[in-house]
């Protein structure tokens, strides 16, 4: 059985214009029945399920805001639930509270394992109820936001790269490079996220170069030249605002500086250049190189090397990475 009734009480509509929807699974009737009618003096629009299976499909017809979720029921239990939707990427945002009778230690590091937001002990009362609820829907609708927003700075580099027809699938090979040398350097996830999102945005700043300097076939004028390395700091300041790209803005910012000082925007030296900025730097001027454009052949992976090789002789590139990069390369070309 699945059910669905609100009141038409909004009390907590000071989280959004429209009450927050809110899935129920247990089953256990009159489990439900009572965390539904808890939530519906609160002013929520309730749902309910009476097993995982049910759920899983519930949650994809009403997106709820919130999910409470009990832990132990038949054929597939909680945890499994909460994994599947935490891998899913239409669910994951979604919060997710356990409902247990359980109070062990090993439980509750299951939850978190399968990516719970929070827990609630039965029996539950209503205020421990309505601020845990209310917390967490704020939260998703925030993250939510967030990512509404990061997608639309993912567009807006899309769109730069469509600007200049020469880069072909340019950002989305630097993604997957970057993926790959992040796991032979063995950066952290946040590193690797990071460095992925680069591989993206690092050119979002060319959003504000003119036509004219940024798709120019000739050589630049000294005047042309810095319009357009300011596109690295135009990139910074649309990134800026958001806390989740703070690790991305060294990227964007520094991913045309060189070791030995000579490039921009600032002519840092040696490690005053930031780690996954040097990083990048390897991915991005290799896929450029033996990627074929109107105005060059594709040069082969040994030919790249021996041209990353030459800027390092000069003093453009950090040693010992391009050390590590030219591993990378060779064992991936094994």
């Amino acid at each position: 059985m699945v059910s669905t009734y609100q009141t038409k009480k909004f009390l907590a509509n000071d989280i959004d214009s429209s009450p927050a929807k809110i899935l129920v699974v247990d089953d256990y009737p009159a489990n439900r029945m009572t965390a539904m009618a808890l939530l519906a003096l609160e002013g929520y629009e309730v749902s309910e399920a009476e097993s995982g299976a049910i759920a899983l499909e519930r949650v994809m017809k009403i997106q709820p805001d919130l999910i409470l979720l009990d832990v132990m029921m038949p054929e597939m239990d909680g945890f499994e639930v909460c994994q599947q939707l935490k891998q899913d990427e239409q669910t994951r945002l979604i919060p997710v509270i356990f409902i247990t009778a359980l109070n062990d230690k090993q439980s509750r590091i299951r939850g978190i394992e399968a990516g719970g937001d929070d827990f609630l002990t039965k029996p539950f009362d209503r205020p421990e109820l309505s601020a845990r609820v209310k917390s967490l829907i704020r939260q998703k609708r925030l993250n939510e936001d967030l990512d509404h927003t990061e997608q639309v700075l993912f567009s807006m580099a899309r769109a730069v790269e469509s600007r200049d027809p020469n880069t072909g699938d340019h950002c989305e090979r630097l993604v997957s490079w970057g993926e790959a040398f992040g796991k032979f350097l063995n950066l952290s996830r946040t590193q690797m996220r990071n460095l992925q999102w680069g591989g993206y945005l690092h050119d979002i700043g060319k959003v504000g170069i003119p036509d004219s300097v940024l798709l120019k076939k000739g050589k630049f004028t000294s005047e042309e030249w810095e319009i357009m390395k300011q596109h690295v700091l135009i990139g910074e300041k649309i990134c800026q605002p958001l806390r989740t790209m703070r690790g991305v803005i060294p990227i964007i910012r520094h991913h045309h500086e060189r070791w030995d000082g000579s490039g921009y925007p600032y002519g840092l030296v040696g490690d005053e250049i930031p780690y996954l900025a040097q990083v990048f730097q390897m991915i991005d001027i290799y896929d450029a190189l033996t990627s074929e454009r109107p105005y060059k052949k594709a040069f082969t992976p040994q030919e790249a090397i021996e041209i990353l090789e030459q800027e390092r002789d000069k003093g453009w590139r950090n040693p010992q990475l391009l050390q590590e990069f030219k591993q990378f390369i060779y064992e991936r070309e094994r």
